[in-house]
């Protein structure tokens, strides 16, 4: 991902009605607003506010350089007094950035003792904002509308979520895949359109010969080899015969400069296609996919594609996400309950407690026994989100879930873990989620919520189902089928 922070423009609009003094003052407290925003401390972005739009010329410019600043993940736009709509028309026609229309107010009381008509020209974003959300509505401009004082919580919470998911989109938008061979054979979910994925998405996804990694593995320096083995004896509890850890980090520095050299934020491996590679690598995806790296077990390149726009959605919230896969269940006794996990790739950032280094037998694949980090997830909420691609279009589908301890330990299960309790319940949401045709690879995550992630179906005008507390199977049915005669219809003839 980008070192630079992302920026979000900060768009103000008004008017020559009123005077020079009047625009002084509305560029005045357009500053104040986004102090207020940046004081919060809750946008993960920079407010970079631009000078007072007043003509359709200077909102047409400034919209095709928000397009073309790659450091611009939106537009922020805010009517402080009547800006007459018509001159943003083909501003926003030409805008491709992701757009939040922000209802406020400098002032959070007004002063009823000495309010006057001076106070009332320059303070009605009551008046400029409907204007402006008439004519977004009338030219079906897609965007977010968050309405309250810049100080309320709730307003922003709700534009940290619109930016988290303008930063997921941003880094799709430039993300290139590398599938280490095909995926998986007979697998029907696993396949999908990479044409329309780039399309959709922006995403380049292509294929590698596993050997064209292994010649990168077999290649790795010693002394790097040897910096990646002391970095997982100071990190972990390691229980692991030194051979198969330094291969296990060889195969972690060749993969590393492979992906770094190519330029790509994703990849995917196969155990039906390891070349002459010794080991299905384990503890070198887990520790990349901390590092922000998207990944897929089995050719899975759509929930890798996921994966690594959670990662960027996520960053800094010190929380984690992981490539998941729901395995197995427990109905009783007790509450019913999801045991998640994978034959090796679970990231580390979702960790209870410090990971343990570890070798076991993996049953597939004809190599060596492979290097993995072995833990329990952290509990708390999170959300389950897979990507399916239906033929005519992609959907996605995600579970509100709550990550709770194991009911006892598992001392034979060598693989990292997470166990959650699925809303509304486990029956209902795997009926929903199966009606839905959701995959049975996913993203976990507990750094990104299921209003980040509806807002970022929306601005990749992507389905999302969700299924929560309050999901029931004869509702959620009659939505599919509602969505479906929407999308076909919305496709056009």
């Amino acid at each position: 991902m980008s070192a630079s922070k992302p920026k979000l423009w900060f768009l103000t609009g008004s008017q020559h009605l009123y005077g020079e003094d009047t625009l002084r003052q509305v560029a005045s407290q357009s500053e104040q607003v986004q102090q207020l925003l940046t004081a919060s401390g809750r946008i993960p972005a920079e407010i970079v506010g631009q000078p007072v739009l007043t003509d359709a010329a200077a909102i047409r410019r400034v919209m095709i350089a928000a397009n073309s600043d790659p450091d611009c993940v939106g537009v922020i736009a805010w009517m402080h007094t009547f800006s007459p709509a018509k001159m943003w028309i083909t501003g926003l026609d030409a805008l491709r950035k992701p757009l939040l229309h922000l209802h406020t107010q400098l002032h959070r009381e007004l002063p009823w003792a000495t309010i006057d008509m001076d106070f009332m020209n320059l303070n009605q974003a009551a008046h400029g904002d409907r204007e402006f959300g008439f004519v977004q509505t009338r030219i079906g401009a897609v965007r977010k509308t968050v309405a309250g004082h810049a100080t309320d919580e709730r307003l922003q919470q709700r534009i940290e979520d619109w930016a988290r998911a303008a930063i997921g989109v941003a880094h799709l938008r430039s993300l290139r895949l590398a599938r280490f061979g095909d995926n998986m054979r007979d697998v029907a979910v696993t396949e999908g359109d990479k044409v329309e994925a780039e399309l959709r998405f922006g995403v380049s996804v292509n294929t590698y010969g596993v050997n064209d990694l292994v010649a990168y593995v077999d290649a790795a320096p010693d002394n790097a080899v040897d910096e990646v083995v002391a970095e997982y004896m100071a990190s972990y509890h390691v229980r692991a015969e030194p051979e198969a850890l330094r291969y296990a980090a060889r195969i972690e520095v060749g993969l590393r400069q492979f992906l770094t050299e190519g330029g790509f934020g994703a990849f995917t491996t196969n155990f039906e296609d390891l070349g002459g590679l010794r080991q299905l690598p384990g503890i070198a995806v887990q520790r990349l996919m901390a590092d922000g790296f998207g990944f897929g077990g089995e050719g899975d390149w759509k929930t890798s594609v996921l994966l690594a726009a959670v990662k960027a959605m996520g960053r800094g919230t010190g929380r984690g996400s992981s490539f998941m896969e729901d395995y197995t269940y427990h109905f009783g006794p007790g509450e019913p309950k999801i045991l998640g996990a994978h034959m090796l790739e679970v990231c580390p950032s979702i960790a209870a407690e410090r990971p343990s280094c570890e070798v076991h037998p993996l049953g597939i694949g004809g190599r060596e026994d492979p290097v993995r980090l072995v833990f329990d997830a952290a509990s708390g909420p999170g959300v389950v989100v897979g990507l399916v691609d239906l033929g005519d279009r992609f959907r996605f589908v995600a579970n509100e879930i709550e990550v709770v301890p194991p009911d006892e330990p598992l001392p034979n299960l060598p693989v990292a873990r997470a166990v959650w309790r699925p809303k509304p319940s486990l029956a209902e949401s795997a009926e929903a989620w199966l009606m839905a045709g959701g995959p049975h690879h996913t993203v976990l995550t507990q750094a990104v919520t299921t209003d980040v992630i509806r807002d970022f179906g929306q601005m990749l005008a992507t389905e999302l189902l969700v299924i929560d507390e309050h999901t029931a199977g004869a509702d959620f049915g009659d939505r599919i089928r509602w969505n479906q005669a929407y999308y076909r219809l919305a496709q056009g003839f």
